[in-house]
């Protein structure tokens, strides 16, 4: 029990920050960067305590949690640091610095707990604290509309949950997670009703994770203050991912639940790439980079492969933390970087096409030399395919294939490659195994992410052709698969404004765009 008690250190550092700021008037930010500061070290010690701990044969350290606990600290850290310098000046700062520190105490709280029943109240909470984020700037209209949005969709995930937890109660007689893995495991077929709970769980998921067409929420949530952004994208969307790989043993034996995982994963990340490739404001194009991404975790897990979901969760939100609170500078990168453009030489088409069967080779020999080292490493195809297509622009260019920019690019590829493969080790023995990947399953990933590249290739080189511009105005406008969502959610639960919010249109700010018209 000892063990465990370390992941419940970051809570317990962060509601103790929190009840300081609602007890002082002043000196808030020494107390939220003290907070920050003392929950990654607090974190950090636990680490090292696992560590020890798993070398003396202690099988009650919960790793997965303090892994992503550590994460969690880190990006607390950063994010009140940035948040001190980002408000200065502006009012209600003591009202942002209790919810941000209650958010992360509540996200704490889920890591850390292995009773279902806490982990969905706390998954609530950090909804309740967000909403309290999203809507600092309480007079701008277009932030309560919004947040209004993402609190009907994460109400109606809470009912999903509940009614899973209703469902797994009454056929396990548990909710503790140890418990409940005992009775999976004395199972030959999952009962029905469990079948039934692990659907409404992945249905949970889907909505708090803006899975098409279930996503507006959060493509349109850009008037709050950036490090909310940073919080919301690098951490809290990412949760729906870290419980379903805590409930690996349920998903493993639930066919229709990880069917919905990788239908709603594939169709978002193939769907929200494209519309990704449309939009001009950075916030906005990092918002559908988040949606994309969420995809193709979900569709990780959907498949079993709970290391690859884990490693995806971790880079991403460290990526994605970096990409907010940087992005001023990410003008200036996307300027840098090569585009291709109508007027460029169309020779060099081929080199850009088979630079993808060349870094799949490249990433083939690479797992074939780390399965000599590590004969028990096994990578689905299907991922190795993603891989190599992701990498496979490195070793293209508008010039064609020269002979530096190649062996510069094959090195890049080479690299990114054993990091990948590193990596996949080390999650592999955090994470629970993986499940075998069909073949029906396997062919129609590579289907899908192959024809994305392609397609992308296309309406990259090809901006004015007939494909782009008959595309263009469906991917600019999210395929409107929002807009129904929103009309319905809304006529259930309309948002009330204030009179002074009231006097613009709302529709104006209901669309799928995300950017104000």
């Amino acid at each position: 029990m000892l063990a465990y008690m370390n992941a419940w250190l970051l809570p317990a550092v962060y509601t103790l920050g929190w009840l300081l700021v609602l007890a002082q008037s002043r000196h808030h930010w020494a107390i939220a960067r003290s907070t920050g500061r003392l929950g990654l070290l607090a974190c950090v010690g636990g680490a090292i305590i696992a560590v020890f701990g798993s070398f003396e044969g202690n099988p009650g350290i919960d790793t997965l949690g303090l892994v992503t606990a550590t994460l969690v600290a880190l990006l607390g850290w950063v994010i009140i640091h940035f948040s001190c310098r980002y408000l200065t000046g502006e009012r209600q700062q003591q009202r942002f610095i209790r919810a941000m520190l209650f958010t992360i105490a509540c996200v704490g709280v889920l890591l850390a707990s292995q009773h279902l029943l806490v982990i969905t109240l706390a998954w609530s909470g950090t909804s309740i604290g967000m909403h309290f984020l999203l809507t600092h700037y309480r007079e701008r209209k277009t932030a309560q509309i919004v947040a209004h949005k993402k609190f009907l969709v994460s109400r109606l995930a809470e009912l999903c949950l509940f009614a899973a937890l209703a469902l797994i109660y009454h056929a396990s007689g548990t909710l503790q997670l140890d418990e409940l893995r005992q009775f999976l495991a004395t199972q030959a077929a999952l009962p029905l009703s469990l079948q039934l709970a692990a659907v409404m769980i992945v249905l949970a998921v889907i909505l708090k994770t803006a899975q098409l067409p279930l996503h507006g929420w959060l493509i349109q949530v850009m008037e709050a203050p950036t490090p909310v952004s940073a919080l919301l994208h690098a951490g809290i969307v990412n949760i729906g991912g870290f419980i379903l790989i805590r409930l690996a043993d349920l998903l493993n034996q639930a066919a229709i639940a990880q069917g919905i995982l990788v239908l709603a994963g594939t169709t978002t990340a193939v769907l929200a790439s494209l519309v990704m490739m449309t939009r001009v404001s950075i916030k906005v194009r990092l918002a559908w980079s988040t949606c994309a991404q969420m995809g193709f975790m979900l569709l990780e897990i959907g498949l079993g492969l709970y290391e690859l979901a884990l490693l995806h969760l971790l880079a991403h939100s460290l990526y994605k933390a970096h990409a907010f609170l940087s992005a001023g500078e990410t003008v200036a990168m996307v300027r840098q970087q090569a585009y291709f453009t109508a007027g460029a030489d169309r020779g060099w088409s081929g080199h850009y096409l088979t630079s993808g069967l060349l870094s799949g080779a490249l990433v083939g020999a690479s797992l074939w030399g780390w399965q000599s080292v590590f004969p028990a490493l096994s990578v689905p195809v299907a991922a190795l395919v993603i891989v190599a297509l992701g990498l496979g622009p490195l070793l293209s260019g508008e010039q064609g294939w020269r002979a530096g920019l190649m062996a510069r690019g094959a090195f890049m590829v080479l690299l990114l490659t054993q990091l990948y493969l590193g990596w996949h080790v080390l999650f592999a023995a955090i994470a629970p195994h993986s499940s075998p990947v069909g073949l029906l399953q396997t062919v129609a990933i590579i289907l899908c992410f192959s024809g994305l590249y392609g397609l992308q290739f296309w309406l990259q080189k090809y901006p004015d052709g007939k494909l782009a511009t008959t595309l263009y105005p469906w991917a600019y406008h999210g395929f409107y698969l929002d807009e129904l969502f929103t009309r319905v959610t809304f006529q259930v639960w309309p948002v009330k404004l204030k009179p002074a919010q009231a006097q613009t249109r709302v529709h104006r700010f209901a669309s799928d765009n995300g950017e104000p018209a």
